[in-house]
């Protein structure tokens, strides 16, 4: 049986459902829950997974979110970050698809950073060179796209596909 490499995320740039981005190359992004998924034949694991977070990724889209401050992740704090402040909406959305995850019998490689050590934030993109992308303290950000991305594409690690998109519709105006 193999494992599909897959994440949720709300991203706080635009992005298309189906886009494809290098994988050094990240739109901005929360990530909500990174985790594997066997494959079968019988069914596609990423539709089923997308099918029973439809509602819980509707509900949370338009929730206010707000930046908070810069931290240090990973190995010897090498990854520069923007917290993300505490809200119930992206704690809720984290809870109810870790528990969809696990109720498909998905692995999470980092369970210490799941439910109860949860902690919302937005890497930094190259951020110390030219173009670099990053949020700064007290920014505002919008819940408007949450998305099931494929880390690896017909087995190409080297790029990311988003496979289902959940946005707030443009306004009519």
């Amino acid at each position: 049986m193999s494992l599909r490499n897959l994440i949720f995320v709300a991203f706080v740039e635009p992005v298309t459902d189906g886009q494809v981005f290098p994988r050094t190359d990240w739109p901005l992004h929360i990530t909500l829950v990174r985790f594997d998924a066997a494959c079968t034949d019988s069914a596609d694991v990423a539709e089923r997974l997308a099918g029973l977070a439809d509602a819980h990724a509707a509900a949370a889209l338009g929730a206010g979110l707000a930046v908070g401050e810069d931290a240090a992740f990973g190995r010897n704090g090498s990854v520069p970050v923007s917290l993300m402040e505490p809200t119930p909406a992206l704690q809720n959305l984290h809870g109810q698809l870790v528990a969809i995850v696990e109720g498909l019998g998905g692995r999470i490689p980092t369970p210490r950073h799941t439910l109860s050590g949860y902690r919302p934030h937005i890497s930094h993109q190259g951020a110390a060179g030219p173009g670099g992308k990053r949020l700064h303290p007290g920014d505002a950000v919008v819940l408007d796209r949450v998305a099931l991305v494929d880390m690896a594409p017909d087995g190409d690690h080297t790029i990311r596909r988003i496979l289902r998109l959940w946005s707030l519709e443009p306004e009519a105006g």
